[in-house]
């Protein structure tokens, strides 16, 4: 083996393995979000798998390019078919709980690519001649480390941002089955499965019917029965109904962004105000909506033109921001009048970092003296599980008391439409006993 052809090897171990945990915490986004206690243990049983592999190459004695080539081989087809959207979809569809289906996907698919193709080093380090056997292995190491760092870079902010997490995928295995023909050439096997490998992961990979799969979401825009609409479509941002529309005049939307517009059209009377919308979901809050001025912010810069282009069909009312939502709190000088947090990852999942007590007190930073929080929530309907006492006793630490609407109560979960008021504080509580009752003293002094 030529020194070129040695690290070129190491490279595309180091590129496509930790591509593939790139990919798999992607693809486990729409299932099961993407919080720590979710990428913590998946890179946690990577490494596991890793380690394991690094000591099984080393216990290899011979014929080491043509054990490389096949992990290779199995590494390509394991990428590209088990990596691929509909498989995964298939996986947290059918096997139940969702605790299972996460062990099956990271057990049976990202584990063993790990292991594989932990062994590359080992096995390659045999076939280095140098004087030292720490030369070898550190000049090893440093080709498949650099293979990592570019596929992560690469994988993540171009394909996946220009072509999609399937396009992803399809790299990982292509440069794999490269891998394998260049470590075994004239292995009439090795050749015929790495074609019909390709060509399997093409086909399954463009089966994925998404609109748009970026880097941050999975989009979807399609038509849904709703019974006295006129061909009403909704927006799907990972698996979750982002957004409802129709053709009617005027347009029928979800019901929570009709309670939304109640509240501040009707109830509030805002008319010229400045509104900053936390999330931009389907741009529904301004469509058609010309008495305020609209600022969203999301941190997926291609949700605009796939609402634009797909959903609305029409270009957005308002302003556009690229940017994480509690970074843009933190920092912007702007003053706004009313602000809506709508933040959705998947399913019922806020970003852990957005449902803080800091990221509330940024909401409240950017909002005029007089402003209005709104804030959409899907809860359980009787909000009575941890998460939603805890979530809306957070935001009451910094409001103070504020308004809670559940609009759709006899439904496990629910849209919990929260309005709270700048002007208002977080201040101690009491409870009214018959021996100590001061609810007529407190009318009167407030």
């Amino acid at each position: 083996m030529t020194r070129h052809l040695l690290y070129a090897i190491v490279f595309i171990e180091g590129f496509c393995s930790l591509g593939a945990e790139v990919i798999a915490l992607r693809r486990l986004v729409p299932h099961i979000g993407s919080s720590i206690v979710v990428t913590a243990p998946t890179i946690g049983f990577f490494l596991l798998a890793l380690a394991l592999g690094y000591a099984s190459g080393a216990k290899v004695a011979g014929n080491y390019r043509a054990i490389v080539a096949r992990n290779f081989l199995i590494s390509a087809a394991l990428a590209g078919l088990g990596l691929a959207g509909i498989s995964v979809d298939w996986m947290f569809a059918h096997l139940q709980p969702v605790l299972v289906a996460y062990l099956f996907f990271i057990g049976g698919v990202l584990c063993p690519i790990a292991w594989l193709l932990g062994q590359t080093v080992p096995i390659l380090t045999n076939l280095m001649h140098y004087e030292r056997t720490g030369e070898a292995s550190g000049t090893a190491l440093y080709w498949s480390t650099l293979g990592s760092f570019l596929g992560s870079l690469s994988l993540s902010l171009l394909v996946m941002q220009w072509l999609g997490v399937s396009a992803a995928v399809f790299t990982c295995a292509l440069g794999l089955l490269i891998g394998a023909l260049l470590l075994a050439p004239r292995d009439k096997k090795i050749v015929v499965f790495s074609l019909l490998t390709v060509t399997i992961a093409a086909g399954i990979n463009y089966q994925h019917q998404v609109t748009t799969d970026t880097a941050y979401a999975e989009y979807i825009v399609g038509k849904v029965a709703l019974e006295g609409q006129n061909n009403p479509r909704a927006l799907w941002v990972n698996k979750s109904v982002a957004s409802l529309l129709d053709d009617s005049e005027p347009p029928n939307h979800t019901r929570y962004i009709k309670h939304l517009r109640q509240i501040l059209l009707d109830d509030l009377g805002f008319r010229d105000k400045e509104i900053l919308v936390l999330g931009a979901g389907g741009f529904t809050l301004s469509h058609r909506e010309p008495l305020n001025r609209y600022t969203y912010v999301d941190i997926d810069p291609a949700i605009k033109e796939i609402a634009e282009k797909h959903f609305l069909r029409e270009a957005v009312r308002g302003e556009f921001i690229v940017d994480d939502a509690r970074r843009f709190v933190a920092t912007s000088e702007r003053q706004f009048d009313a602000v809506l947090v709508d933040v959705y990852s998947s399913h019922t999942s806020i970003p852990s970092h957005l449902v803080t007590r800091e990221f509330w007190a940024g909401t409240r930073r950017v909002l005029n003296p007089d402003g209005v929080l709104l804030a959409n929530l899907i809860l359980d309907g009787k909000l009575e599980t941890p998460y939603a006492r805890n979530l809306l006793a957070t935001i009451d630490s910094v409001f103070g008391r504020c308004a809670v609407d559940v609009l759709h109560k006899g439904k496990p979960l629910s849209n919990v439409e929260l309005t709270c008021f700048a002007t208002s504080q977080a201040g101690k509580t009491g409870i009214y006993v018959d021996e100590k009752n001061r609810a007529d003293l407190d009318r009167v002094t407030r």
